[in-house]
Formats: structure tokens, C-alpha cells, sequence
């Protein structure tokens, strides 16, 4: 990797909206949402599913953030809309570039909150990687984030906003009168950052929802992959309601070892987790789960743990990326070294699955896998009090 110092840049080129009292934030909000919401301010019956369609176009397609500039509305209706509405998205407080070209943006939210979101170019895609709740509630002992408590889920609006925040800095939205370009530079979504999306399920659901429609942002539910750490329950609803790709932060391969690099799976076992993704591929018409495996040397990265890794998921339509660990400091867990990585891989592989080394990205920012956290983030909560402001 390049030793050249990082570019840290500020970008405050999007100013903070938060909603007026009275006015409801058009970002987040699904079709139907949509059209109820339209209907609600007097848009006759006739005409509010076209409404809404127009609507849609010009913030999902066009990303405009006027009401005024949607100009194949009448000028009455425009001036009704923002009566009633904003277009709100979370604000970018900081940008920085690491020398591999990746981009960590951190973004403030409602409340004052911070998240955090990363950018990964590669030379045939390009993906992001958002977060869905600020903090986290699992507390994975090898993951920076989850030494941040979780403070708050994140709202539809506040997940999709943060593709859209993206897009505006890549300037990837389309421009009125010019040449079509379907290059994607954000080609893939992947729910990985900070938080575990499954505790998050309906805004998280939502939020999908408005990226996946094909008249807007258009992203198919195969570029967009869902990691959790083994939220049982939800597992079989994210293969009907939302039908991504999913992935599983797995790890190890005995309760033992998982209790305490996961310890969701005090909760649902290695077995209950299996169970449920076996069941995942067909419920979703996905070919595949992906198996997330961080190399920490010493504890999870034997070749017994290969061959055991290899045994549970026989019959499972999968693969199994290995990460590297990323070091943070205080992190309590060191790399697994290069040779014995390699080696585990190949025990994998031979058993017939594609076992792919994660290359560490970011890492001179903290922008790699599992070193995503609000510094300012300290607040702690609890769960009632969570889930009355997510409600409110």
C-alpha cells in the first residue's frame, strides 16, 4: 500500500436541514408513503400517483433538493409542497481520503449524532458502505465499533441519505440534456458499517425499498448485501421483505470462541445461526451467503478451524471472505500473519468454496472493516429510551 499521508478535506457543501415543525421530510419515504403523504395535503385522487412518480424522479433520479426546480409541476402545487415538506439530508461534517482512493465521510444526523460511511473504489465497482444505527448494541470484542454504545437507529431518511451524500461528491448524478452514462461509480451497497441493520429492521427495510425502485437510484438487490451478526428472528424476514444479498459476521467456528468474539451468539448459537441460513437462499432467490471471517492470530485461524469452518457450512450455497484483522488502538487482538491466512484460505478452497483475502482498505483513515466510530459518541441509553426517540 502507498505510504503517501492521506488528504483530510472538509465538505460542507450540503447545508443541515431539520425539518420544521409540521413539515415531513420527503427522503426515506417509500411509494406508498409517498403517495399517502400526498394525498394527505389535498393532491386529488386522480392525479397523486402520477404526482408522486414525478416526485420521485427528481429526487431519486436527478437528486434535485428544490421544490422549485421540479418544473414539470405547476407552480401552485411546488409552493404546496414545500408548505408541507422538506428534502432533508444528514449534513457532512468531514471528508477524508486515504492514499488507496478510499473516502470516509463522517455525517451528523438528527440530534447532533454522528455516523459514519465509506466509499471503496476498485477497478469494477465501486461500493459504499453505510451505516444503520449510531453505535452499536453487540459490543464484538475484535470490532472498534462496537466499543461505542449504541445510542439511536437511524431513520429511513438517514440511511438513504447517505447514498445520496455520496453521489453528490462523486458528481454521479445525471445531468439534464447530456449524453446518457450508466457507469456506476457506486455500483454496490453493503450494510457493514456502524450498527447491525437486522435490530434496525423497518427503517432499514424502507430505506432499501427507495434505493432498489428502478425509476430512481436503481440499485438491484444483488449489488446490495446485508451483513448481520446473527439476528435470528429477522434473518427469515430480510429474505422476504427486503431480498438482498446477505452476509453473516460468523468468525469462529465453536460457541465457545463465537460467545466471545460475537457474543450475539450467547443468544443463537452457531447451530440456531446455521438452521436459519440454510433456509436464506431459497426464501430470497439468492445464489449465495457470504461467511465474513476475521483473521485473528492465535484464536480463530488453525487449520482445524478450517476444516471445521469447512464442516459447518457443508450444504450451505456460500463463500467465505477472509479479513485481515484491523488494528485499532487498544484493539485487544493481533493480524493472523500472511502465511497462515493464505494457508487457511487454501484449506477452504480445496474444499470447493471461494475463499477471497479481503485486501484491508482505508486502514491510514480507520476506514477498513470493523474500525468505523463516532469519536464523539459517548452517550449511552437504554433501550426504552432508544426506541421512544426512534418513534418520535
Amino acid at each position: 500500500m502507498p505510504t503517501t499521508a492521506p488528504i483530510t478535506q472538509d465538505v460542507l457543501t450540503i447545508p443541515r436541514r431539520a425539518a420544521p415543525e409540521g413539515r415531513m421530510n420527503l427522503i426515506g419515504l417509500t411509494r406508498a408513503q409517498l403517495t399517502d403523504a400526498l394525498r394527505a395535503i389535498g393532491t386529488p385522487e386522480r392525479q397523486v400517483k402520477m404526482r408522486a412518480g414525478q416526485i420521485w424522479q427528481w429526487l431519486y433520479h436527478w437528486g434535485v433538493r428544490d421544490f422549485a426546480a421540479m418544473t414539470n409541476l405547476a407552480k401552485d402545487y411546488r409552493a404546496k409542497l414545500a408548505e408541507h415538506f422538506v428534502i432533508a439530508l444528514p449534513q457532512v461534517v468531514s471528508r477524508q481520503i486515504s492514499a488507496d482512493g478510499t473516502r470516509k465521510y463522517l455525517l451528523r444526523i438528527g440530534g447532533g449524532h454522528e455516523v459514519e460511511t465509506v466509499y471503496i473504489p476498485e477497478e469494477s465497482r465501486g461500493t459504499l458502505c453505510i451505516s444503520s444505527q449510531v453505535g452499536c448494541t453487540l459490543t464484538c470484542s475484535f470490532c472498534h465499533t462496537g466499543t461505542q454504545k449504541l445510542v439511536r437507529n437511524l431513520t429511513a431518511a438517514e440511511i438513504v441519505g447517505q447514498l445520496m451524500l455520496a453521489r453528490d461528491d462523486l458528481g454521479e448524478w445525471p445531468v439534464p440534456g447530456a449524453p446518457k452514462n450508466e457507469t456506476r461509480l457506486v455500483s454496490n451497497l453493503v450494510l457493514m458499517g456502524m450498527g447491525e441493520p437486522l435490530y434496525n429492521f423497518d427503517s432499514v427495510r424502507d430505506a432499501m425499498h427507495v434505493v432498489m425502485d428502478h425509476e430512481g437510484l436503481s440499485l438491484s438487490r444483488r449489488r446490495i448485501t446485508l451483513s448481520t451478526s446473527g439476528v435470528v428472528p429477522e434473518i427469515a424476514r430480510c429474505a422476504t421483505e427486503i431480498g438482498c444479498l446477505l452476509a453473516v459476521s460468523f468468525h469462529a467456528t465453536t460457541d465457545a470462541v463465537r460467545d466471545t468474539l460475537v457474543p450475539i451468539n450467547r443468544k443463537w448459537n452457531i447451530a440456531t445461526l446455521l438452521d436459519a441460513l440454510r433456509a436464506y437462499p431459497r426464501l430470497s432467490n439468492s445464489e449465495r451467503i457470504t461467511f465474513e471471517y476475521v483473521m485473528l492470530k492465535g484464536v480463530n485461524d488453525t487449520d482445524a478451524d478450517a476444516r471445521r469452518l469447512v464442516r459447518l457450512i457443508a450444504g450451505i450455497p456460500a463463500k467465505i471472505n477472509l479479513i485481515p484483522f484491523n488494528e485499532w488502538p487498544g484493539a485487544p487482538y493481533e493480524r493472523s500473519d500472511w502465511a497462515r491466512i493464505e494457508a487457511f484460505a487454501d484449506i477452504i478452497h480445496k474444499a470447493g468454496y471461494a475463499s477471497p483475502i479481503r485486501t484491508p482498505r482505508g486502514e491510514d483513515i480507520m476506514a477498513a472493516c470493523g474500525q468505523l466510530k463516532s469519536e464523539t459518541e459517548r452517550a449511552r441509553k437504554s433501550r426504552a429510551a432508544i426506541e421512544a426517540e426512534a418513534r418520535g
